[in-house]
């Protein structure tokens, strides 16, 4: 059903984007338990089996609904373009244990019988000590599913928001919102989001804008929603998911055209990148990497631009071609 987002003046000035290690590892957490989400995350899943023996996500998955509320205080809306997950780690920790309890009874009365079950029941009589076993168990979840990846994540959900910054700058809300997703739709001052719950919902933004969340791990859905205090959110699938968890392949002959290593970086680049996200990604020097990426620009095959603090590298025409054709 749908989510209808109503822009007045105020909320046309206050979109932004940012990037949540803390969203991302309860989304992740959520695909474990999701069969429909596993596609792409395939191989990934793959690698987490052993890993996942000795962890136990049941306090977390009690309020993780298939299609209805979850409590926004576990995935609150980051502060900052790019918050360290500790950051985020203790904001929730932080959570005022009336409005956690709220949120809880929300979550539990949409499952049958989940409110008196032992650990509903535990959770409601003591919401703050129920707000510490979730952050423990959300730091354990993320040192063991998003952490030894972070960086590949980190940098693919950047390379994001700098495309989508572009789009913006290009096309407007209307260019922006016709290619973000194909559940999302804008149309005079309303952004209409498709979601998986059970219930249509209108929210005036009131002027608090609305943040947009490039995940990996939300995909194939998009999630919207938080009620004040939170700024209203829209999580969405970000580009390149498709090429995340495979390793690059290069061909003979593009490898005896630029040798080994420089082919394998020209067709891991089916996403911006960092150098250090690639040399994650291939197990290769940064060192090695930054040499490889200034000869492949100089070539004409790759372009570079600004993001921040990090430059992000991407294929031209050219380099598509070429990497296509190995």
């Amino acid at each position: 059903m749908p989510v209808n987002l109503h822009f007045g003046p105020d909320d046309l000035l206050r979109i932004r984007f940012a990037v949540s290690a803390l969203c991302e590892t309860h989304e992740a957490v959520r695909t474990l338990h999701r069969a429909d989400r596993h596609g792409y995350h395939t191989p990934w899943l793959r690698r987490m089996r052993e890993k996942l023996a000795g962890l136990d996500l049941t306090p977390l998955w009690l309020f993780m609904p298939p299609a209805g509320y979850t409590p926004d205080f576990l995935g609150r809306p980051p502060g900052t373009p790019v918050a360290g997950f500790d950051e985020e780690l203790a904001r929730l920790r932080a959570t005022d244990p009336d409005l956690a309890r709220a949120e809880m009874a929300k979550s539990l009365a949409g499952r049958p019988g989940a409110a008196r079950s032992a650990r509903g029941r535990a959770a409601l009589a003591d919401p703050a000590g129920a707000v510490h076993e979730l952050a423990e168990v959300t730091e354990r979840a993320w040192r063991t599913l998003i952490a030894p990846d972070w960086p590949r994540l980190r940098a693919l959900l950047e390379a994001e928001i700098a495309y989508r910054s572009r789009q913006l700058a290009d096309g407007g809300l209307q260019g922006l919102f016709a290619d973000l997703h194909p559940r999302l739709s804008w149309s005079g001052d309303t952004l209409t989001v498709r979601t998986r719950t059970d219930f249509a919902q209108m929210q005036d933004l009131d002027g608090r804008g609305v943040l947009l969340l490039p995940s990996v791990f939300v995909w194939p859905d998009v999630i919207s929603g938080f009620d004040p205090p939170w700024q209203p959110t829209v999580l969405y699938p970000a580009r390149g998911i498709g090429g995340l968890w495979t390793e690059p392949e290069t061909g003979p002959a593009l490898a005896r055209l630029l040798g080994a290593n420089r082919a394998a970086v020209l067709a891991a680049l089916d996403a911006p990148s960092t150098t250090t996200a690639l040399a994650h990604r291939l197990a290769l020097a940064p060192s090695s990497v930054s040499v490889h990426l200034s000869v492949l620009r100089d070539a004409g095959l790759l372009t570079s631009r600004r993001h921040g603090h990090q430059v992000l590298y991407e294929r031209t025409p050219l380099g598509i071609t070429l990497a296509a054709g190995g």
